[in-house]
């Protein structure tokens, strides 16, 4: 018999969730078999699984070493390049920004060195990520940018910062802020609503009108400047679909500088040609945590902020010269 007790760090998650962490070479079935067998045990009663696990319970496996080798392996972590930078750090979460052109989770067209694979790395040689058989912990990216949006990114470096970046995202208790430039001028504050639907393709529309599937979107805008016919823009995400920011603007008639997908061709061949940029200038600046109750409640208030890539200063530097 093999015996594991549980610690804070593994607790308030379902028992057959992290019975497939810990074998992470085998499929439910085998899980739930050996549950509904009593071949495993949780503080020595029969546990269908979905059980919520405390600190200090006790998992009771009557396995073969040779059936427990198997089923779980060892967790692999490739060296990876440094990309990013770090904004804020300490023992529960990572706030990161990210360039653009760099993908957030791996695809199949970017299937390593993501940034997800680089702050394991990065974790993983500060000794805070362990790999062993019996870690099952993995740290998670809690929000999504786009490969070619830039800024901030926020990772849980514990189970229960996950659960709460997770909440407080989801929730809208984290305000997220971008900066854009768009072709066009824009004055004053206001809103850019409409209705959202993500094709097959991996674009997107937005409707004027509901209809059956459409999702509701809200962007808040701040025209900080006008200059040479575009503008520069502070936006506040009120929701957060796919491609939110770039369709809807795209949409009301200010598309994004640099967006391939949403853009004006000849807009961005000139801002390529004068500036050289090459990906859409949206940028993810400063987030504002305001969640309560939760493991990460003393960030409450608190404002990080990312400094925009070189080539988008060098843009935004025109506005005020």
């Amino acid at each position: 018999m093999n015996e594991i007790k549980i610690t804070a760090q593994e607790q308030n998650q379902r028992f057959d969730k992290y019975l497939l962490k810990y074998f992470n070479n085998v499929s439910k079935a085998f899980i739930y078999k050996m549950l509904r067998k009593k071949r495993i045990k949780l503080n020595s009663k029969k546990a269908s699984g979905n059980e919520i696990l405390k600190d200090g319970d006790l998992v009771s496996m009557y396995l073969s070493c040779e059936t427990i080798n198997k089923f779980a392996q060892e967790k692999a972590v490739k060296k990876t390049d440094q990309n990013f930078t770090i904004v804020y750090e300490d023992k529960n979460i990572l706030i990161c920004s990210k360039p653009s052109g760099l993908c957030v989770h791996p695809n199949k067209n970017n299937p390593s060195n993501t940034l997800n694979d680089q702050l394991l790395y990065y974790l993983y040689q500060k000794n805070e990520y362990k790999t062993d058989k019996t870690a099952v912990f993995k740290p998670a990216i809690c929000n999504r940018l786009d490969t070619n949006t830039s800024g901030i990114v926020v990772m849980g470096k514990t189970l229960a910062s996950v659960q709460d970046l997770n909440r407080a995202f989801a929730g809208k208790e984290i305000d997220k802020y971008y900066l854009c430039v768009v072709k066009g001028r824009l004055e004053g504050n206001g809103e850019i609503k409409g209705y959202h639907k993500k094709n097959s393709d991996n674009t997107v529309e937005i409707y004027d009108s509901p209809a059956d599937g459409l999702k509701e979107i809200k962007t808040l805008y701040n025209a900080i400047a006008c200059k040479d016919g575009m503008t520069l823009l502070k936006l506040k995400l009120i929701t957060g679909k796919s491609h939110q920011i770039r369709a809807s603007l795209k949409k009301a008639g200010y598309p994004v500088a640099g967006d391939r997908k949403y853009g004006d061709a000849a807009f961005n061949a000139m801002l390529k040609k004068r500036f050289g940029l090459e990906n859409q200038l949206l940028h993810c600046c400063e987030i504002i945590f305001k969640q309560k109750n939760s493991s990460i409640d003393y960030l409450y208030g608190q404002s990080f902020f990312a400094e925009p890539p070189a080539v988008i200063k060098k843009i935004i530097d025109i506005f005020y010269n």
